[in-house]
């Protein structure tokens, strides 16, 4: 994510940019802090609890700015202010629920309770939806305009991103909106969750569906609330696991009609003699084979354990590994250290290291490791538990733990100190996705709850 002024990128949605790409998209003290400490003191070490720590440091950072909130998404070096993603806000709830603990559910309730608030109270529309991201406190933006509000602006409505034109409204965050509040109607039972989720599905399934030849689920709406014509791998992936979710939580096999037509979609765009899943369609009729990204080879194993496709997974860890080093060109790594794991695509292999990612950015490091995707990858072999699997999953964590030790020190959220050695960076170094946007070093939620989420081997997808 870049942390230039101006129009930004959400990390899955190229919403509005006219990018064509199947898949793609930066301590607190009082109460938050203890919550964060009980929500991840069960059979957690300390680098959980320092994990638990940072998103309870990113939920708790505008405590003037009422109780109903969500995690700001990156520290605010990043230059996205008090910016919040749903697709962050989502891995978040998920992680506070792998705790087990009663501290992690309430957090978990709390941001719940937020999406459907945002759900209930959006200032345009009332059909299901949520938007890219949201602002969660005030801020005063590039162009001196001020930002007063927290997360409920005065009149009562959601505080939707539009100073960065996060407002459009991607298939793939809403499936994980729906996951996570599906996965909250489970643990607790109330019916508002599961509400909220079949609010979600239904959205999906009458702005998504589509007859096209390659058929599946297309990628959303902008901000001005027009169709975009691509059709994801990774989103459609999404989609098999929010379909079979809601068909087990509802009783109702619709959901699972639906999930075959999202799985039909995926296996179209499996590559057998490279074993791997390209990245989607342009157009519903011709696959776009390059970029290939690693999600789509990962959350593929989350989502069906499919024993005829597990091999993307050696795909991604062989074809997408890299190493930084300090002495890489481009590398922000300090002097002595390293870092194994994956990047973005294979197209961040061959990104330019001579130019600027974006205009007022810095070089790409072409190893730079993004630690997300090195946590769903070790999160997926723990997953598909073949031989040697665990141990390549655990050098990966140890990796990210390293990064969470050393890395994104002198942070801050809301303009405050961001408790050292708390939170995973988004990258290890300046990343080219090559999808049109960047990832840095600044410590992210979505990258710490995935952390959270492979230490726990906790998967999301499964129905």
């Amino acid at each position: 994510m870049t942390g230039s002024p101006g129009p930004g990128l959400s990390r899955r949605a190229l919403i509005g940019t006219g990018l064509g790409v199947g898949a793609a998209v930066f301590t607190a003290a009082g109460s938050g802090a203890a919550l964060a400490a009980e929500g991840s003191s069960v059979g957690a070490g300390s680098a959980q609890r320092r994990a638990y720590a940072f998103l309870a440091a990113a939920m708790d950072a505008y405590p003037d700015h009422g109780t109903v909130r969500l995690a700001q998404s990156y520290t605010d070096q990043a230059g996205l202010f008090s910016t919040a993603f749903t697709y962050d806000n989502a891995l978040v709830i998920l992680a506070e629920l792998a705790s087990r603990t009663a501290g992690g559910r309430s957090r978990a309730v709390a941001l719940g309770d937020a999406l459907l608030y945002a759900q209930a109270h959006d200032p345009v529309y009332d059909d299901g939806r949520l938007r890219q991201a949201y602002n969660v406190g005030p801020y005063t933006f590039y162009d001196g305009s001020p930002q007063p509000d927290g997360f409920v602006r005065a009149d009562g409505t959601a505080n939707v991103g539009t100073q960065f034109g996060f407002t459009g409204t991607a298939v793939g965050d809403m499936a994980w909106a729906a996951v996570a509040l599906g996965a909250l109607a489970r643990r607790t039972g109330q019916r508002r969750f599961l509400t909220g989720a079949v609010r979600i599905g239904e959205w999906i399934e009458r702005v998504g569906r589509t007859d096209e030849p390659l058929g599946g689920y297309k990628f959303g709406v902008n901000g001005a609330d027009e169709k975009l014509p691509f059709t994801s791998t990774e989103h459609n992936t999404d989609l098999i696991g929010l379909f079979g979710q809601l068909a087990r939580l509802t009783g109702d096999s619709v959901w699972l009609q639906r999930r075959a037509r999202a799985e039909a979609f995926v296996m179209k765009m499996w590559e057998p003699s490279g074993g791997f899943f390209y990245t989607g369609t342009n157009d519903g009729v011709t696959i776009n084979k390059s970029p290939i990204p690693e999600d789509t080879q990962t959350w593929t194993q989350l989502a069906l354990s499919s024993p005829a496709h597990s091999g993307s997974l050696d795909w991604a860890a062989s074809e997408l590994a890299v190493l930084d080093t300090a002495d890489r060109p481009n590398s922000s790594v300090p002097a002595g250290q390293s870092y194994e794991g994956v990047t973005f695509s294979s197209a961040a292999l061959l990104a330019n290291e001579d130019a600027p990612i974006a205009e007022g950015q810095p070089k790409p490091d072409r190893n730079g490791v993004w630690f997300e995707g090195t946590a769903h990858l070790a999160l997926a072999l723990r997953n598909r538990h073949a031989r040697g699997d665990e141990t390549r999953a655990r050098r990966l964590i140890a990796s990210i733990e390293r990064a969470q030790d050393l890395l994104g020190g002198d942070q801050t959220i809301g303009s405050k100190a961001v408790a050292e050695r708390s939170g995973v960076v988004s990258a290890s170094s300046p990343l080219d996705t090559g999808f049109g946007f960047g990832y840095y070093p600044y410590r992210h939620a979505g990258a710490t709850a995935w952390y959270l989420l492979a230490a726990t081997r906790t998967n999301p997808l499964r129905a």
